[in-house]
């Protein structure tokens, strides 16, 4: 799922000031702490070869961010492909890989314990193809 930022209903508009909600943009039942984070990367980058051997080979854990500049394709367990753009709020669910289109600026909100396992494998990964 996601949503450009002028499609985000306005909840607040007064002069100089702009509130906008997206209700029901994800849900985070059952996960703990979430951690922050920032990712600059690269056209190109595919992550897929460093997700091999984690479950179906995909990112377990769900997503919630803002793509600052560039694209990137989001693929998911059951084939479906979503791009998002510059200025797209978005949620990734778990069971998905990612491929950058452009070079990409992107902020993430992702339950902690779930994406330092991910991320950790695919610190394991690029050693074991160094």
């Amino acid at each position: 799922m996601h949503i450009a930022k002028n499609d985000v209903p306005v909840r607040i508009g007064i002069p100089g000031a702009t509130a906008r909600q997206q209700v029901d943009f994800g849900d985070a039942t059952g996960y703990g702490k979430i951690s922050g984070e920032y990712f600059s990367l690269p056209a190109g980058m595919d992550i897929s070869p460093l997700l091999q051997g984690l479950e179906g080979d995909m990112c377990h854990a769900p997503h919630w961010g803002y793509v600052i500049e560039g694209a990137v394709t989001t693929t998911y367990s059951d084939g479906k492909q979503e791009a998002v753009h510059a200025g797209d709020l978005f949620y990734w669910p778990p069971g998905h890989t990612v491929k950058v289109d452009e070079n990409a600026e992107l902020i993430l909100f992702s339950p902690q314990h779930e994406h330092s396992h991910v991320i950790d494998h695919m610190l394991e990964k690029m050693k074991q193809m160094a």
